[in-house]
């Protein structure tokens, strides 16, 4: 890495986030792939698994790949059906379950019509560690089960083939917190070194740009191994040859080469969750997967006007929420819901709930079934497993991971769900429920929104769970003019003399009303983050605004 322009900045940006030797600095500040990655052997039961693989493929055996509905899941099942496509390998098909009409793992129906089908392997990804019952109905089958997951353990665990996750309690890989499809990902790694399917060397970064997707958008800390897969993973992507991605960025005006990770988190990952949520995911892996261009172009407009209802039906449901929390007490745990709101957009509203108000959000819906589905989403730093687990006798199914999960309930038993919640959160342990904290990471005047502060601050990207925006108070600020804009007038910008020029201040469905003391000719601090906008094929320094002193 070059010198940065504001060592000073950058040594206290890094010490805000207990990097501190030598070595730290190096692997956090250049990350690299061959050096710094961890070998997929050391993953539970990789030996077994990629045996099993290797056995299957030998004797041309039937391969299900069965992956979650979501932006880790989905990139996942992509992963390894390129994998199969490269080594020339047909005798396999994808499998997504059905978001409403399935819900979330490994299901007896499904596994059904692989029996029919003649299948002799299934390959999970980023699911099935919870499924015991299912996999030992595919074992009575004679259908071998290979679970590859991410998400904690809780019950008994299935008697699968083998087992590939880095949750489980004899787990010795030295980075646990890898997603879905990062965990296939090394399954990939594994067969190419252990297969002989003459791949040209390097083979396998070219999947990355799946990997950095899900990595990006699924709730994973960004520091260790995920920092180096999300990190090249967005570079494969500026590259990506995939034209559904390349139909998908030019519709949403974003030039690939310019491709951030607020672009995958707020952007990508909405359009490929919007085919479960809204209608069926296989739409989403068929835009990712498709080769065809024509083909691969229709899915990614299909996506974006899948995407577009689910604003509407979100947009909706936050409404009805915040109508209904007039003139009422907030808990330390929310719950809400509606047995008309749509299950497949409630993380969504879960995670803003939990973001704005720093607690714990359990937020259910209904749709054409006798149980209550619903997601949940930590705003502060509660274990979310821990904590439906002492609620377990509950739920009819529930599952997750510390920051997001998912769960099901039987419509008796809702009315009760408040309460015994509320009532477990008051015996976790203090630590596992603290409050997360804006932590300023320093001070900042006027003269010091520059370009150079900001190429400072990005060597630090991608930034994410784990490895925040670095967040400034910018004192001096005198503002020179204010407006809303967006559809509705919902967002609000703020313009601001500079060193190098007009710097604009934006916030996101927030207005003057929220700020009162925020007027022109005023000077007064902005509390924001700094970040690099494009307009027209030119880029400048941007304030992210937080809060207004």
């Amino acid at each position: 890495m070059s010198a940065p322009v504001n060592s000073q900045l950058l040594d206290i940006l890094l010490k805000n986030r207990s990097i501190h030797t030598p070595q730290e600095r190096e692997i956090f500040l250049n990350p690299s792939y061959d050096t710094h990655m961890h070998d997929p052997m050391l993953l539970p039961n990789m030996e077994k698994a990629v045996s099993r693989i290797l056995s299957a493929i030998q004797k041309k055996e039937k391969i299900i790949i069965y992956s979650d509905y979501d932006a880790d899941g989905i990139p996942g099942g992509v992963i390894l059906h390129d994998f199969f496509k490269k080594i020339g390998y047909e005798h396999f098909s994808n499998y997504i379950p059905h978001r409403h009409d399935e819900g979330f793992g490994l299901h007896i129906d499904a596994i059904d019509s692989f029996i029919k089908d003649g299948v002799q392997l299934i390959i999970t990804i980023d699911c099935g560690i919870t499924d015991a019952e299912e996999v030992t109905h595919a074992n009575n089958a004679s259908i071998d089960v290979i679970i590859t997951d991410h998400h904690i353990p809780h019950g008994r665990l299935p008697d699968a083939h083998a087992i590939v996750d880095a949750k489980l309690s004899d787990n010795i890989y030295p980075f646990p917190e890898l997603c879905g499809s990062a965990v296939i990902f090394k399954v990939v790694q594994a067969l190419v070194l252990k297969g002989n399917f003459g791949l040209k060397s390097g083979f396998d970064k070219w999947l990355l740009d799946m990997v950095g997707l899900a990595t990006l958008s699924d709730m994973v800390p960004l520091v260790g191994e995920n920092r180096i897969l999300a990190y090249y993973g967005l570079k494969v992507l500026r590259k990506s040859p995939r034209p559904g991605l390349m139909k998908l960025f030019s519709k949403m005006n974003v030039k690939s080469r310019d491709l951030t990770e607020d672009d995958v988190t707020f952007m990508i990952a909405p359009r490929i969750n919007a085919a479960s949520r809204m209608g069926h995911p296989i739409d989403a892996f068929n835009m990712l997967s498709e080769q065809k261009e024509d083909l691969a172009i229709a899915h990614a407009e299909y996506l974006i006007s899948l995407n577009d209802e689910r604003k509407r039906v979100t947009a909706s449901i936050n409404t009805s929420i915040r109508k209904a929390w007039v003139g009422k007490d907030m808990r330390p745990v929310i719950v809400i819901g509606n047995a008309n709101w749509k299950p497949g957009v409630l993380g969504l509203v879960a995670n803003s709930l939990a973001e704005e108000h720093q607690r714990p959000v359990f937020v259910w819906g209904r749709e054409e079934s006798v149980l209550i589905k619903g997601s949940v989403r930590t705003g502060d730093t509660t274990n979310i497993v821990e904590l439906m687990e002492k609620t377990k006798d509950m739920f009819v199914d529930f599952g997750g991971h510390a920051a997001s999960g998912g769960f099901s309930i039987s419509l008796e038993k809702i009315d009760l769900l408040d309460d015994a919640l509320n009532a477990a959160y008051a015996t976790l342990e203090p630590v596992s429920k603290k409050s997360k904290e804006k932590m300023i990471d320093a001070e900042l005047t006027v003269a010091d929104l520059t370009k150079d502060t900001l190429m400072t601050i990005e060597h630090l990207a991608p930034f994410g769970m784990g490895n925040p925006k670095p967040l400034f108070l910018i004192k001096g600020i005198t503002p020179i003019s204010i407006r809303s804009f967006g559809k509705g007038n919902v967002h609000m910008e703020v313009s601001i003399v500079g060193p190098e020029g007009p710097i604009q201040a934006i916030v996101f469905f927030k207005t003057l009303e929220h700020f009162p003391g925020l007027t022109l000719d005023k000077s007064l601090s902005i509390l924001g983050h700094l970040e690099r906008s494009y307009w027209r094929g030119r880029s400048a320094l941007r304030v992210r605004i937080v809060d207004v002193y």
